[in-house]
């Protein structure tokens, strides 16, 4: 099976191209509100480098959010159309997981903007709790509630290094199929202030 797993909700814009379990080709770069113009670019680079064609994918994962309001967008719609013009399967999962992979006990933090922060605790690439938006104020106190690796941003604490691209298949078993691919929407969390992020 060959999967296509994309992520642009945040600051990296990640793209692997794996059959199962084996990863053909990736690329995880740092691309913040460049995801729209490099996304393409780079997809049509591992196709070409694997000799695929976007015919040869037989499912897409994606990410979900929490993150940026257009960024989390961008993945998203090319899934959808992806998936809808060729009758594939579509997964997804949470930024948060994707950032902490199958850590036993990790805390990810992203920057909300607002002097705030998404906070999310995971076990084994399970969100325990929920994901939440806090002041940076009540960061500290997540974290010190929370004892784990930290990833994401480093606005209060220093932070791991996330391996996106063994992540992406690591958590498969994560993977939420979506039934109906155009009732599909980002989870913003804060969807009044979303044109802020």
């Amino acid at each position: 099976m060959i999967s296509l797993c994309m992520d642009s909700a945040y600051k990296q814009l990640v793209l692997g191209l794996y059959e199962d379990d084996a990863l053909l080709a990736g690329i995880s770069l740092e691309a913040f509100k460049k995801q729209s113009e490099t996304i393409f670019v780079e997809l049509n680079k591992l196709l070409g480098q694997t000799k695929l064609d976007y015919k040869d994918i037989d499912r897409i994962v994606i990410t979900k959010g929490p993150g940026s309001y257009t960024g989390i967008r961008i993945a998203m719609t090319i899934a959808k159309v992806l998936c809808s013009q060729m009758h594939k399967e579509l997964y997804t999962i949470s930024t948060m997981q994707l950032y902490a992979g199958l850590e036993p006990s990790a805390n990810v933090i992203l920057d909300a903007r607002s002097h705030r922060a998404y906070v999310a605790h995971l076990e084994k690439g399970k969100i325990i709790g929920g994901t939440q938006i806090l002041d940076l104020e009540d960061v500290k106190k997540f974290l010190e509630a929370h004892p784990g690796k930290v990833f994401g941003d480093a606005l209060l604490s220093e932070t791991e290094t996330s391996n996106f691209l063994k992540n992406f298949i690591d958590l498969k078993a994560e993977y939420q199929k979506v039934e109906n691919i155009h009732a599909l929407v980002p989870d913003y969390l804060k969807e009044s202030d979303a044109y802020k992020v």
